[in-house]
C-alpha cells in the first residue's frame, strides 16, 4: 500500500496519467523565455544592422550619381567657352552624357533593390516586435512602432504618414528624383544629336521632349511593375485586426 500511495504521488506508478509537459517557455520545458528573447534580440539588431548598410549604400549611390551629373555639367561649360558651342562640344556632350545617363539608370535599379531590402527588414523587425508582445505583453504600451505586418504597418515602420497623399510621397522620394534627372539627361542627349544630324530648334526641342517622356514613362512603368509584384515573403502574417462595423 505504502509503494501503491508513493507512486501515485509522483504520477510513476502502472497505470498511472503521465505528468503534463510543460509549455515552451515556462520553467523546465522547451526553451526558456531568457534564450528566446536573446535570439530574437540578436536577429533584430541584424536586421536594424543591416537595414543601416542599405540606406547608406542608396545615399551613397545616389550622391556619386550627382557628383558625377555635377562634374560633367562643369566639363561641358568649359567645353562650351573653348569651342563656341560647336562640334566638338556637342562631340563631348555626346560622350561624356551617356555615361552619366548609364550611372543614373544604374543607381535608379540599386536604389530599388536597397528599398526591397528595406522593405524586408521592416516586416523581419515587425514579425520580431509580435514575438516580443506575444511572450511579454505588459511591455506592448511602452512601443511606438508596431508589431504587426501588413502594408499600413510596414509603411507606417518606414517612417511613412499613411495618411499622406501616396502620389506626393512618391513624387518626393529619391527614385523618383533620379528618374527625373535620367530623363532630363537622356531628352538632352536626343537633342544634341538631333543638332548634329542638322535639325533645327524647333524639332531638336521636340525630340528632347519625346525622348524625355519615352525615358520617363519606361522607368516609371519599370518601378510600377517591381512595386506591384507578387512577393510571397511579403505576405502578412500578424496582421492588424480590422475593427468591426456595426451592424
Amino acid at each position: 500500500m505504502s509503494i501503491e500511495r508513493s507512486t501515485a504521488g509522483t504520477g510513476t506508478g502502472i497505470g498511472a496519467e503521465p505528468a503534463p509537459t510543460p509549455a515552451p517557455g515556462e520553467a523546465g520545458g522547451g526553451t526558456p523565455l531568457s534564450l528566446q528573447l536573446q535570439v530574437l534580440s540578436t536577429e533584430h539588431w541584424s536586421l536594424l544592422a543591416s537595414r543601416s548598410l542599405a540606406w547608406n549604400e542608396s545615399f551613397s549611390r545616389s550622391g556619386m550619381f550627382l557628383s558625377a551629373l555635377s562634374g560633367a555639367i562643369v566639363a561641358l561649360a568649359l567645353v562650351a567657352q573653348a569651342t563656341n558651342f560647336g562640334d566638338g562640344f556637342r562631340i563631348f556632350a555626346l560622350v561624356i552624357l551617356p555615361v552619366v545617363l548609364f550611372i543614373g539608370l544604374t543607381t535608379l535599379i540599386r536604389i530599388g533593390i536597397a528599398n526591397y531590402h528595406d522593405g524586408l527588414t521592416v516586416i523581419g523587425m515587425n514579425r520580431i516586435r509580435a514575438a516580443y508582445f506575444e511572450r511579454v505583453p505588459e511591455v506592448q504600451r511602452y512601443f511606438i512602432m508596431p508589431g504587426t505586418d501588413d502594408r499600413e504597418s510596414t509603411w507606417r515602420a518606414m517612417g511613412t504618414d499613411i495618411g499622406f497623399p501616396m502620389p506626393l510621397v512618391l513624387l518626393a522620394s529619391a527614385p523618383a528624383l533620379v528618374g527625373v534627372l535620367n530623363a532630363v539627361i537622356a531628352g538632352a542627349i536626343g537633342a544634341i544629336a538631333a543638332i548634329q544630324l542638322g535639325a533645327d530648334t524647333g524639332l531638336s526641342l521636340l525630340v528632347a521632349v519625346i525622348v524625355f517622356v519615352l525615358v520617363f514613362v519606361a522607368q516609371t512603368a519599370f518601378g510600377r511593375r517591381e512595386a506591384l509584384r507578387d512577393r510571397p515573403e511579403f505576405a502578412p502574417m500578424f496582421p492588424a485586426e480590422t475593427p468591426e462595423e456595426p451592424a
